[in-house]
């Protein structure tokens, strides 16, 4: 028995080291033809692009957090340092959180914002956020949007009151508008000029937004994308070094959306004047006003901060000026007979009503909206940020504000004289 055993040992060795190569050539088969995807049983595969930024994003080894950058735009004299704080979590937390305008279809864009933000930035803080709906949100978005962040959350409803077209606008005059400006970005579109109204007036007063009581806030969309890793607190940054309004990325306006609106917010100016009322009573030297417009005020540049990412006082909205500002702008029907959007409207009273030094641009935070981003090109800073420099639209394209911005720091400008005596 022992002598028949020993000579089928040979045979069952040889047949365990074909087994072993067949499996192992099997596996180096299904390696080659499922790599960079998942295999067929397991869950479904995100859109490439999508994966490759999520492992770049999760494997990139972050430098060490800047004291201090220098930007702007290559060949601009005027460049700008700008200090920051010290790395930390600081507590206690500014009155503060992140503002979201949302469709419930629009939920794995948010996912994808929400997943930057957090992963980046708001891990460390635990900033809230406010979800704001023209329709009830579903329970899949509350749920999945609750567990992704490490914050509080809370959704709320916007109504007829907020997202409706108002007495005085003749909807039938509004409708025969958009067909006329087919060619713009968005120009036949009903829904995206009441998200601009919403936007530009109505945010700010939502209940839920008052409730809370929050005193600046961060405003996010979905499919954005944020590159930069974040260790310091910007609310905070903005509140001790008394900023109110924060951008990342400064644009031209398509001309055909705004019409009348310069000639609206010079009306406004004159009439408010006449009446006692100088809201626009900054030095123009110390304003931003060259940043929108040439030193006697006689037209707009289209130049804007992009709105889909800002950081700004609540306040400087809920203001006696502002609310004179959108309610004039209103009653006068460019949000539905043209297509004034938020964000020349946002800009243009900023940069009237501020003084320079209320306004930071976030060079720091890497951002995408669309095909457009900006990522820092300061070397301190590329080695925060996983996205490429050569490829920010500050330096690239032609409609970027970027050098209006800086110039409008050393601008001419009438001495002596406030914006509401050039603009009279």
């Amino acid at each position: 028995m022992l002598a028949a055993a020993a000579r089928r040992y040979p045979y069952i060795l040889l047949q365990i080291v074909l087994f072993t190569y067949v499996l192992c050539g099997l596996g180096y088969i299904v390696k080659k033809h499922y790599r960079g995807h998942r295999l067929p049983w397991q869950e479904t595969p995100s859109p490439p692009e999508m994966e490759v930024e999520m492992i770049t994003s999760t494997d990139y080894t972050f430098g060490a957090h800047p004291r201090n950058y220098t930007t702007g735009p290559r060949y601009n004299p005027h460049q700008m340092t700008v200090q920051l704080p010290e790395a930390g979590n600081h507590s206690p937390r500014v009155k503060a959180g992140f503002i979201v305008l949302v469709r419930n279809s629009e939920l794995f864009g948010m996912l994808q914002s929400m997943r930057d933000l957090e992963n980046h930035f708001n891990k460390k803080f635990t900033y809230p956020w406010i979800f704001l709906n023209n329709e009830p949100f579903t329970e899949e978005f509350k749920v999945l949007t609750t567990q992704a962040t490490s914050g509080k959350t809370y959704y709320g409803y916007v109504d007829e009151s907020m997202w409706s077209y108002p007495s005085w606008i003749n909807e039938t005059f509004a409708a025969e508008r958009r067909e006329e400006m087919a060619g713009v970005p968005y120009g036949t579109s009903e829904s995206y000029r009441h998200m601009c109204r919403f936007q530009s007036g109505f945010f700010y007063r939502h209940p839920l937004v008052q409730e809370l009581g929050w005193e600046y806030y961060w405003r996010v969309e979905p499919d954005v994308r944020y590159y930069c890793e974040l260790d310091y607190d910007p609310f905070l940054y903005m509140k001790e070094n008394k900023k109110q309004y924060g951008f990342t990325i400064s644009f031209k306006e398509h001309a055909g959306t705004i019409g009348t609106l310069w000639h609206t917010v010079r009306e406004f100016v004159k009439q408010t004047r006449l009446s006692g009322k100088d809201y626009f009573n900054n030095l123009a030297d110390e304003s931003l006003y060259r940043f929108i417009t040439d030193e006697k005020g006689d037209r707009y540049n289209q130049c804007h901060f992009w709105t889909n990412f800002e950081i700004a006082r609540l306040d400087l909205w809920q203001s006696e000026p502002y609310s004179m500002f959108f309610e004039f702008l209103d009653r006068s029907g460019g949000f539905f007979y043209e297509r004034w959007g938020d964000a020349p409207v946002h800009s243009i009273f900023a940069s009237l009503f501020l003084r320079k030094d209320e306004v930071h641009y976030f060079h720091d935070i890497g951002y995408k909206h669309s095909i457009y981003q900006h990522c820092p090109e300061s070397e301190n800073l590329s080695q925060r940020c996983y996205c490429d420099p050569a490829k920010t639209l500050d330096y690239t394209d032609p409609m970027s504000c970027l050098n209006e911005y800086m110039d409008a720091q050393n601008a001419p400008a009438p001495v002596g004289k406030t914006i509401g005596e050039i603009f009279v």
